[in-house]
């Protein structure tokens, strides 16, 4: 098994909100990522496979506000410009990431499949149902009315040491490569307690993240995608393609902006 760099993990402090309680589902595998004793049909197929797109190890969320039409993904990881082939969003639809051995191509096609109205476990069924590289992927999913569905890997590459997921009111979060189950909790907790707007908690989610380990090979790239109702395309987007600190750039850049995303409403749903 491959040796990794030890890192510095270091916590970031929340305020505590207690009108919001989460529920979280946590689905984890821990260890060497080669998937142990797996024999699935799926993970057989994946023996000796290569990743077509690249791999991005990476942690992410994806998040809704039904009260205003707004909905958004984050994501952070050493993989060069994560923010454009991880996170895809869109307008009155919902949120998708695609992560691990991941597949741009399907992220419009996910958006497109939610708009037309398949659930967000249906969508996931139907990207999965003849991918050979099925046990090799992270997907997470969440529709305008906050149903959320997350899929992890079953047979995640060995440097993926921990991958997993947690989902709360109206978003989830996801992860692999990573320095361990804290940096989900981490940013859950992070987004159900910070005041203000969706993107303001996204921002708050990824710091969360990044602070309590990240991805344990470095911090090189981040992004943050928004969109909202009545707003084609985009609504706003952020990057930090290339960075020694690609969140702390990120947040930077986040606070340096002038935008509406920015504290729009303190209301929670």
């Amino acid at each position: 098994m491959e040796s990794f760099p030890k890192r510095t993990v270091r916590y970031l402090p929340m305020a505590v909100n207690a009108g919001l309680i989460a529920f979280f589902v946590l689905i984890t595998c821990c260890g060497s990522g080669d998937g142990g004793s797996a024999t699935s049909a799926g993970s057989s197929a994946c023996a000796g496979a290569h990743p077509t797109e690249g791999v991005s190890g990476t942690f992410s969320i994806v998040a809704v506000d039904p009260n205003t039409g707004v909905c958004g993904a984050a994501v952070a990881s050493k993989y060069p410009a994560v923010g454009k082939v991880v996170p895809y969003v869109r307008a009155g639809v919902g949120a998708f990431c695609t992560q691990h051995w991941h597949n741009p191509p399907w992220g419009e096609r996910a958006l497109d499949l939610l708009a037309k109205g398949d659930l967000p476990e249906q969508v996931l069924a139907e990207l999965l149902r003849d991918d050979p590289q099925r046990d090799k992927r992270q997907l997470a999913i969440i529709d305008m009315a906050g149903r959320a569905a997350n899929r992890n890997p079953a047979n995640a590459d060995p440097s993926g040491i921990w991958w997993g997921a947690a989902a709360g009111r109206y978003y989830a979060c996801q992860g692999n490569t990573l320095t361990g189950s804290e940096v989900i909790f981490a940013m859950a907790r992070a987004y159900e307690q910070t005041q203000g707007s969706l993107a303001d908690r996204l921002m708050a989610a990824l710091l969360a993240g990044d602070k309590a380990g990240g991805d344990h090979r470095g911090r090189l790239a981040a992004g943050m995608r928004v969109a909202k109702k009545g707003v084609e395309g985009y609504w706003l987007e952020l990057y930090a393609d290339k960075s020694d600190d690609a969140v702390t750039e990120l947040a930077k850049k986040y606070a340096a902006l002038e935008h509406e995303a920015k504290g729009a409403s303190d209301k929670r749903p």
